[in-house]
């Protein structure tokens, strides 16, 4: 039997949609008006988005939440840069490091947010460019945390790349080592003088949803500096863990 078209899963699914299709966070008032319902109706339903995390609030703004995450590689990039940006902010300060956040796309990971510090201002960010995982951390952790069968299409693309088919047995020890340790390290494998080390973000189920690196100096990137970097990006990725977990804030208002 339909439901009406007054019930409220479609009141939901209309909000829902309208903050997907939509090219910019909107205000509650600009949301209520765009999907045709009043403003305290929308506020309510708001309420129960947010807690499920289907939607997320930042500031009085609205985005797509976590949930949507899972679904839409498209809402994740506006929506991660959203809920990260306090993350990698707190992080670059702490380490005094550039920090970067990074998706996985099909030949490599995307950077789509960074964090450089004045003093590293002649480290190039490399925002909007997309990495091989056999020269980047970030790339290389989101790789280690898909399954092997997952994996073989970036190993064909590392070699399209540029990296010789003989050495794919090294590069699948590396995998194997993050994988394991949890931590991508590069050292001079892009840029002689610079180092970085990543760690992905992983959904519920174990899948990649994005990786935070730290970029530095090599020369800065010493076993104690080292040790205390991936401590602090330990305690950064779990905090985005718990962010795309679902919990939120509450609706709020304008």
């Amino acid at each position: 039997m339909p439901r009406p078209a007054s019930s409220a899963v479609d009141k939901a699914l209309d909000l829902i949609e309208t903050v997907v299709r939509a090219d910019h966070p909107l205000r509650l008032s600009e949301l209520a008006n765009e999907a045709g319902m009043h403003r305290a109706t929308a506020y309510r339903i708001l309420l129960e988005l947010v807690r499920r995390g289907w939607i997320m609030r930042s500031e009085d703004r609205y985005l797509p939440g976590p949930v949507v995450l899972q679904f839409s590689q498209a809402a994740a990039a506006n929506s991660l840069v959203v809920l990260s940006r306090p993350v990698l902010q707190a992080l670059s300060d702490r380490t005094a490091m550039m920090v970067n956040l990074q998706v996985l796309e099909p030949d490599g990971g995307r950077v789509i947010d960074v964090v450089r510090p004045p003093r590293l201002a002649m480290i190039t960010d490399l925002l909007g460019e997309l990495l091989p995982i056999h020269k980047f951390a970030g790339p290389l952790a989101l790789v280690s945390a898909l399954d092997e069968a997952a994996r073989i299409p970036y190993l064909r693309a590392a070699e399209g790349q540029g990296h010789p088919a003989a050495a794919r047995a090294d590069l699948l020890k590396e995998i194997d080592r993050t994988r394991r340790t949890g931590f991508a390290l590069e050292r001079g494998r892009n840029e002689e003088v610079i180092a970085s080390v990543s760690r992905a973000v992983l959904a519920g189920g174990g899948r990649p949803i994005c990786a935070v690196t730290i970029v530095g100096l090599d020369s800065e990137f010493d076993d104690a500096t080292l040790e205390k970097l991936q401590d602090d990006l330990t305690s950064a990725t779990a905090e985005l863990e718990g962010a795309l977990s679902g919990t939120g804030d509450g609706a709020g208002d304008d």
